[in-house]
């Protein structure tokens, strides 16, 4: 019998992960890349080569023309890593002035001086808004490193790479700048080399995954740059600088340590631009210098970053030209800005898609192959001039005449980033299974075929025109190539994965499966035992079953909504707190356990409050701190008494903790493994006390970082331990009958053994989560069947789903209040450092898994045999069905739960929030439905021991 109840959990993992698998390949689909590369000699073929100066910076083509004629020599890029917009853009921007505003004072005096040949946007980015997706932008335009790559648009499937970035195939911009001998020197981040392996001619790479290191990166960077820029080695340089996004990410943006980077960082660049104006004169090295200092994306006020909202995706671009005289963009371009609230400052915005294309234009090397970004007007006439219309009257002619001959230069220009980007949308709609459809590409091709009329119905007598009749022609051509190129960019975001319905209606039909399996799999170990879901005996439906069925229903269909979906754990909470008042209404009227109901109640109420300011830095940005502050009037924080309260607290509830465990060992731990194992969680305990303690230098006792390391990795080991312990004990003792002590011994050794663990991951909340999850359990045990329980001798032959259902509800409602939300920037990235400071890709993402899933997913499912431990009259045989009808219960309750989920994302996969919510949605949930299930199949092994009266049967059915 163990046998056959372990297998159908191991059958109905197997199922979800096919499903889930086979649903991902449908809906996650990741954009074809193609294998071509563009070389000079493609133009050749579009035509635009045929016309004269088609690409030339002065109008003039001449050999020295690949597509376009170089207007600069050298590029220097500075990325500094979650770059907010607000980090550079002056304050007048914006309504409330903030401490971090206005530390970048260098690049705001350059932007808006009188005559400045400097300039700053604002750069959109596309989400997901991961450095890895940012960096293949900038060479591509699909994340700043991804955004060297070939101008594309980053894909939601990327971030699963952003631990472990693979190579880039697909052209791009580092790509064409090899390809066409420009020398790259490289320095910082090291993903860049993970990137791009052998394209640079020097570089000088840091590790970058150790969120809690400042200054490692940085420094390196600083090291290598000023001494950099008097060599003549390279003609682009990049620099990656990372500690504003680690300083956000462990402090949050209203910090010290963040206002300090910001300053560091404005020294630096004073010395990098003293440095490059100093040789910027006739024949100096820099004398047609480019100066980029961008962000690969922003961050929110906790540091976070990832999904798609304003904070994250807005970032900036600081662009300085060192060659003289200027350019300027004439006014019948058009070109809008956003001003400041004196309006003093005007400030542009700039798709981050359109960077790889404009830097290639600019450095005269053909656009990547995958480009579909534009030439940014503003952007290139920074240094693709060599005209000054600052002091020409709009009524002076060689105005008219100067303005024409930009705008002819930038409509060439347009004509064969317009033919680029045509060419790459028809040979990847005719390689690729997932093109556009045929009404998208001949809505393009109209477009694209209007452009091209424009020009050539007026071309033939162009020359002969005025200069007012060839600025309205120039504008219209410029408008129909902006109009094409915008649309494409748009098609593109809205169209660019075309889901594979057939792949996810398979996928959905076989998680429908798998709860029809989870169904006759309840019935019939139930039917097998003579077991009731009535605990009085009838035949009928018990009031558990149906309330708990309804909980489940209303909580599912909540997922169909995205305004549920951003609130889910409150919708958590008020459901938990419906089925709470419910058992508090059946323990009144039958005069029994009214404490616990009370209890209960006030630890939902307790729970609601710290999903909603949180124990963590979700709060920073809590609606409800903003709203509901005025009982927080007069209280001081950092008053000492306060903050030694604050840090006192969670050591207590640890002695708490500590106590129970050794109460536990005394009263029902019968055996000795179990004795052993919480002896060590104690000592892991007391572990965590001095680790804490030397965090906040409470008690003198200040480590060095690699003395602090120890601590955490002790614990780990010990946990370590304790689980093999456990695991040859249950090898070796796996055939002894299972009864109520044993298996409460066995539950007490499994959670001891991973609570310390889950404590360290989750910082000085965890010891209050895991006094609230026992509390939380306690209740729902003792509170079990009361709704139903008479004053005779009937007892329960089967758990109650209600309480299941609870159970289910409780640890959701944990994986909130301990600061997680379903969102890739919902994620403790620093938690995976704790006693580590190189970044090893597995180790770091068990940690990370367990610090997330912890008080959730894993301890819930190893404490699941507390809720059939409650009635100690079963026999052995009911025990073992109770403990699989409960985990059967358990898993359905996921199970169901992400089938909706599922559900829900097939339906909403053309909604605008898509893939900044019900994606991350419906990543979260299938690994955790995955965890959960993984959990279930290890604890069947772990508990599940074949009953002793069990075994007389089978031995006399086969006599």
């Amino acid at each position: 019998m163990k046998w056959r109840v372990t297998w159908v959990f191991w059958a109905i993992m197997a199922l979800h992960v096919a499903a889930v698998l086979i649903f991902t390949r449908g809906f996650l689909l990741t954009r074809t890349e193609l294998p071509f590369h563009s070389s000079c000699s493609d133009v050749s073929d579009s035509p635009c080569f045929s016309r004269s100066g088609a690409a030339g910076s002065n109008g003039t083509g001449g050999s020295e023309r690949c597509w376009t004629k170089p207007a600069v020599d050298r590029v220097v890029i500075i990325v500094l890593d979650a770059l907010r917009f607000d980090f550079v853009a002056p304050s007048a921007f914006f309504k409330e002035t903030k401490p971090w505003m206005d530390r970048l004072p260098v690049l705001q005096k350059l932007a808006f001086k009188e005559g400045s040949s400097a300039k700053i946007f604002k750069a959109i980015a596309d989400p997901p808004t991961t450095s890895l997706q940012r960096l293949k932008v900038i060479p591509s335009t699909s994340d700043y490193i991804s955004k060297l790559n070939p101008g594309g648009l980053p894909t939601f499937v990327d971030v699963g790479n952003s631990f472990g970035a693979p190579a880039i195939t697909e052209d791009n911009l580092i790509n064409q700048l090899i390809r066409n001998g420009k020398r790259v020197l490289m320095m910082g981040d090291d993903t860049w080399v993970q990137l791009f392996p052998h394209h640079f001619k020097r570089s000088y790479p840091f590790p970058s995954f150790n969120v809690k290191d400042l200054h490692t990166v940085d420094n390196g960077c600083i090291d290598n740059l000023l001494p950099s820029l008097y060599q003549e080695d390279w003609e682009v340089l990049i620099a990656h600088f990372l500690g504003v996004d680690h300083a956000g990410h462990i402090f949050g943006v209203d910090s010290l340590p963040m206002i300090e980077k910001l300053e560091q960082y404005n020294t630096v660049l004073e010395n990098v631009i003293s440095v490059l104006e100093s040789q910027s004169g006739p024949g100096g090295l820099h004398e047609n210098t480019f100066l980029l200092v961008l962000g690969d994306h922003g961050q929110t006020l906790n540091g976070d970053h990832g999904g798609g909202s304003a904070e994250e995706v807005e970032t900036s671009i600081f662009a300085m030209s060192f060659k003289k005289p200027l350019s300027a963009i004439p006014a019948e371009l058009g070109i809008s800005c956003e001003y400041a609230s004196d309006e003093r400052f005007c400030i542009s915005s700039i798709e981050q898609l359109d960077f790889a294309v404009t830097v290639s234009a600019l450095l005269g090397i053909p656009f990547p192959f995958g480009s579909i970004g534009r030439v940014n007007p503003e952007l290139y006439a920074l240094a693709a001039g060599t005209w000054n219309m600052e002091k020409l009257k709009s009524d002076n002619p060689e105005y008219h005449f100067k303005s024409a001959e930009w705008l002819h230069n930038y409509a060439n220009v347009l004509c064969i980033n317009a033919w680029q980007v045509k060419r790459y949308i028809d040979i990847y709609s005719a390689s690729s299974l997932i093109g556009f459809s045929s009404d998208d590409l001949l809505h393009v091709a109209n477009l694209y075929d209007e452009a091209e009329a424009i020009f050539a119905r007026k071309r033939d007598n162009f020359s002969s025109k005025s200069e007012l009749s060839r600025l309205s022609t120039l504008k219209s051509q410029i408008d129909a190539y902006l109009k094409f190129l915008g649309s494409v960019a748009e098609l593109a975001r809205s169209k660019w994965t075309e889901f594979n319905l057939t792949f996810m209606g398979i996928g959905l039909g076989m998680m429908l499966l798998s709860l029809l399996v989870h169904v006759l799999a309840i019935k019939m170990v139930n039917e097998l035992h003579n077991g009731s879901f009535n605990p009085i005996g009838s035949s009928g439906i018990s009031f558990g079953l149906i309330f708990a069925f309804f909980i489940v229903a209303i909580r599912a269909c909540s997922l169909l909504s995205n305004s549920y979906i951003l609130e889910e754990g409150k919708v958590a909470n008020f459901l938990l707190a419906t089925a709470g008042v419910a058992k508090f209404r059946y323990s009144i009227m039958k005069r029994k356990r009214i404490f616990e109901a009370g209890l209960f109640l006030i630890l939902i109420c307790l729970l609601r409050f710290t999903i909603e300011i949180g124990l963590s830095k979700q709060a920073a940005t809590s609606a409800f701190l903003h709203s509901s502050t005025s009982w927080m009037i007069g209280i001081d924080f950092n008053h000492p008494v306060l903050v030694y309260i604050l840090q006192l607290l969670p050591m207590l509830a640890l002695i708490g903790l500590a106590h129970l465990l050794h109460k536990s060992t005394a009263d029902g731990c019968s055996q000795r493994i179990c004795r052993f194992v919480v002896m060590g969680t104690i000592a892991s305990y007391v572990l965590i006390v001095v680790y804490w303690a030397s965090e906040s230098n409470m008690l003198g006792l200040a480590l060095i970082n690699t003395a602090r390391n120890v601590i955490p990795r002790i614990i780990y080991a010990i946990g370590i331990g304790q689980m093999l312990l456990l695991a040859f004990g249950q090898l070796f003792n796996g055939s002894k009958v299972v009864d109520h002590r044993s298996l409460f011994s066995k539950t007490v050794s499994m959670l001891s053994a991973w609570s310390p663990t889950v404590i360290i991951l989750s910082g000085r909340q965890g010891p209050l989560i895991a006094l609230a999850s026992i509390v939380g359990g306690f209740c729902i045990v003792m509170l079990q069947n009361i709704e139903e329980e008479s004053d005779g001798t009937a007892k329960p032959l089967v758990v109650n789903p209600l309480s299941v259902m609870e159970w289910s509800l409780l640890a959701l409602s944990m994986f909130f209040c301990t600061g997680h939300w379903c969102a890739f920037d919902g994620l403790r990235y620093g938690a995976a450092f704790i006693g580590f400071d190189e970044f090893v890709l597995i180790r770091q993402a068990i940690l990370l898994t367990i610090e997330t899933f912890g008080f959730s997913h894993i301890i819930p499912v190893f404490g699941l045999p507390f809720l059939v431990l409650r009635h100690k009259l079963f026999a052995q045989k009911d025990l073992f069905v109770q403990l699989s009808l409960a985990y059967m219960m358990f898993g359905l309750i996921m199970a169901a739960t992400v089938t909706v989920t599922i559900l829900c994302v097939m339906i909403q996969r053309r909604h605008l929030m898509v893939w900044g919510l019900f994606a991350p949605k419906f990543v979260f949930d299938v690994a955790g439905l995955v965890l959960t299930d993984v959990l279930i199949c290890l604890a069947s092994l772990y508990y599940f021991c074949q009953p002793e009266d069990l075994k007389l049967e089978t031995n006399t059915g086969g006599r």
